[in-house]
């Protein structure tokens, strides 16, 4: 019974946030990687392009909300989403036309745009934060849980009690969904297909009629799709606050670069890697250990190896081991 409650205390307060977290980062380092492989440069707007689409998602939820309009137990921000995602696109193409095209057509290096997309982060995370304010916004309405801790305990008559939020069930089925099609859309389609090819050479690509700025276009807008989703599911999750999408960004990097940057498969893969190390590294193991321990040997402190304030340090350490001993990430994505 002492396992059982063991276990059940692993899966509520370390499975199941790693999994929904995880799902979340592989979103928003798949919007990474494919801005990297395709387009090559790091986006370093990437977070605060997140931030821009869950705005938009929150604004649009209290319009709909204000006028009666609900999903029923399901968030209200479902609905919203895909006005998220379409200002999103509004807002990355319109970018791309004003700055990123300028250099491109200059052939600039990639440390240009690199640089350029630090203005750009700058210019969106002032905008954000100029149209709905610094603090914390909660947007999520609907049914809480999908199974309380009360309920839980009601049922298995444990005493431990595994809550699984509706944010968190919710995360989960629309990654899979959007990596499926992701996936579907770039093995299966035309234009998936000829991104790939202008991702792996683009001389070639364009000597076999390849439209480079249809190729861009369509990345930038299945990237704003992708960032979107995250920005909001990760806002439902948590709350929405425009500084932590800007914080999110190193794991967010750290998920691509351990995956392998420019490698789709990679990014999800060092999205759960990323999000177990950390959530792992900062849950106090105490009441675990209190279960499967000797009674002699019982845990009287925490237990814990750091504070959760320094949960993106777990995301800077990796980052780091992992360009000093395996720069092309665990996919063998293209090099830093």
């Amino acid at each position: 019974m002492d396992l059982l409650n063991a276990l059940v205390a692993l899966s509520n307060f370390v499975i199941v946030p790693a999994v929904a977290y995880g799902s979340q980062l592989a979103l928003g380092a798949l919007g990474v990687t494919l801005i990297y492989g395709i387009l090559r440069f790091s986006n370093f707007a990437h977070g605060d392009t997140m931030a821009f689409g869950a705005m938009i998602a929150v604004l649009v939820t209290w319009g709909l909300q204000a006028a009666g309009v609900s999903f029923g137990p399901l968030p209200t921000a479902l609905l919203a989403l895909p006005f998220a995602i379409l200002g999103c696109i509004v807002l990355v193409l319109i970018t791309d036309r004003l700055v990123y095209r300028f250099y491109r057509e200059q052939k600039a290096k990639p440390v240009i745009l690199v640089i350029v997309s630090m203005g750009v982060m700058f210019i969106m995370n002032g905008l954000v934060r100029f149209i709905i304010g610094p603090d914390d916004q909660r947007f999520s309405d609907g049914a809480r849980f999908i199974i309380s801790a009360r309920d839980f305990k009601a049922m298995t008559g444990l005493r431990e009690g595994l809550a699984i939020k509706t944010s968190q069930g919710i995360t989960l089925v629309v990654a899979v969904i959007a990596v499926a099609l992701l996936f579907w859309f770039l093995n299966k389609t035309r234009t998936g297909k000829s991104m790939r090819a202008y991702s792996d050479n683009e001389d070639l690509a364009l000597l076999s009629g390849i439209n480079p700025e249809r190729v861009v276009m369509i990345t930038w807008i299945i990237v704003a799709a992708l960032a979107t989703t995250a920005g909001v599911l990760y806002g439902l999750d948590k709350s929405f606050k425009p500084f932590v999408y800007f914080q999110l960004l190193l794991p967010i990097f750290a998920s691509a670069i351990v995956g392998g940057l420019g490698n789709p498969l990679g990014a999800i893969a060092g999205g759960f890697i990323i999000a177990f190390s950390e959530v792992t590294v900062t849950y106090a193991w105490k009441k675990v250990l209190t279960y499967v321990a000797p009674e002699s040997l019982a845990p009287s402190g925490l237990v814990q190896f750091l504070s959760t304030d320094y949960k993106f340090a777990v995301s800077f350490a990796i980052l780091l081991i992992v360009l000093l001993f395996k720069p092309t990430g665990l996919f063998k994505g293209k090099a830093v």
